[in-house]
C-alpha cells in the first residue's frame, strides 16, 4: 500500500507537482493534467521535461487519472475517439513505468435510467479499451463518477462481469452527490443520493485502487461542499478501516478538491493556497490512516485474547 495524490490540485506544472509530492514525504503522483494538459497531449518536448524532472526528484507517476470515456465523452460520440487517446497514452506510460490507467464508462443519458443507457456499446467499447491496455501491461480501473458505472453499484457490477480483466478505483467522495439509480424514485421524480459505505461494500473485492475525497451536499441548495478526510459524509474513516482490516494492499490517492475543483475551472485560488490545501489534505489522511490502523490492530489482539 502507498499514498499518492491528483496533484495537479496542487500545481499546475510538473516542477510544483513534484514539490508537493516531496513535502508529504510521498513518491507517486497519479497524473491527470500537467500544465493543463493530459499525458498524451503535451508535446514531445514537454513530456521529455516532465520525464526529466521526475528523475530528478525522484517522484513517479503510478496512474494516469485519464479523460477516456469520461463524463464529458458521449457513447454516441465515434468510438475512434477513446482508442485514440488510448493509443497516445501507452507509449508514454510505459515510458513512465505507470501501471494503472483510470478510465470511466462514458456521460450518462440524462432522463434514462439504466437499462437504456444504450450499455451493450458501452461494454463493447470498454472491452476494446482494457483489452489495448492489458497488452500493455497496464491495468484499466474504472471509476465511480458522472458515468454509467457511476449510476449504481449495480452499474458498476455488471460493468465488471461484461468486460474481463477490468477493475475499479473506488471514490469515496462521489456518491455523496450521486442520484442512487437502484432506489425508488420521490414523488418528485429525485432519488436519494447514493451511500459511499453501501457502493463500496457492494464493489469491495474488485477494488484496486481508491480515490479519497470527502463532503457534503447543502440540502437547501443542493451545492457540493468538499472537506478534508473524514470530516464529510463519505464515510472515508470507516471504509479506510475496512479496508486494512480486509488485507486492502493498493494506492490510496487524494483528490482533495478544497481549493481547485477539476471539473469547474471558475473555482480557482492563489497557487500558494492550492498547495498549502494538498499538502495539509495529505497530512490528514496519513494521519486517518495511521488511526485506522490502529483500530484494526487493537480488535484484532481483543479477537485474539
Amino acid at each position: 500500500m502507498h499514498l499518492s495524490g491528483f496533484a495537479d490540485e496542487a500545481a499546475n506544472d510538473i516542477v510544483g507537482q513534484c514539490r508537493a509530492t516531496r513535502e508529504l514525504g510521498w513518491r507517486w503522483i497519479e497524473s491527470r493534467a500537467i500544465d493543463g494538459k493530459n499525458i498524451h497531449d503535451i508535446d514531445d518536448a514537454a513530456f521529455e521535461r516532465v520525464v526529466a524532472h521526475l528523475g530528478e526528484t525522484g517522484v513517479g507517476i503510478d496512474c494516469f487519472g485519464s479523460a477516456i470515456a469520461n463524463w464529458g465523452k458521449q457513447i454516441t460520440d465515434p468510438a475512434d475517439a477513446s482508442l485514440a487517446e488510448a493509443r497516445r497514452a501507452i507509449p508514454r506510460m510505459r515510458r513512465l513505468g505507470a501501471k494503472q490507467v483510470r478510465i470511466m464508462s462514458f456521460a450518462v443519458i440524462p432522463g434514462k435510467p439504466p437499462a437504456e443507457q444504450l450499455v451493450e456499446e458501452r461494454f463493447r467499447r470498454l472491452r476494446d479499451l482494457v483489452a489495448m491496455f492489458a497488452d500493455a501491461g497496464i491495468q484499466a480501473v474504472h471509476e465511480n463518477c458522472m458515468n454509467y458505472g457511476g449510476m449504481a453499484a449495480s452499474c458498476t457490477l455488471r460493468l465488471l462481469e461484461a468486460v474481463p480483466g477490468l477493475k475499479l478505483v473506488y471514490d469515496t467522495g462521489n456518491p455523496i452527490f450521486t442520484e442512487d439509480a437502484d432506489a425508488a424514485p420521490r414523488a418528485d421524480g429525485t432519488r436519494p443520493k447514493q451511500s459511499a459505505w453501501a457502493f463500496y461494500r457492494a464493489v469491495r473485492p474488485h477494488i484496486a485502487r481508491v480515490h479519497i475525497k470527502d463532503g457534503s451536499v447543502d440540502l437547501v441548495t443542493g451545492e457540493v461542499r468538499y472537506a478534508f478526510p473524514g470530516e464529510g459524509v463519505g464515510e472515508v474513516r470507516r471504509i479506510v478501516e475496512d479496508l486494512l482490516a480486509t488485507g486492502y494492499d493498493a494506492p490510496f490517492s487524494i483528490e482533495p478538491h478544497l481549493a481547485a475543483v477539476h471539473h469547474d475551472p471558475k473555482l480557482t485560488s492563489s497557487d500558494a493556497i492550492r498547495f498549502a490545501n494538498y499538502v495539509e489534505y495529505g497530512r490528514r489522511f496519513e494521519t486517518l490512516v495511521a488511526d485506522a490502523r490502529a483500530s484494526v490492530a487493537r480488535r484484532a489482539a481483543s479477537g485474539a485474547r
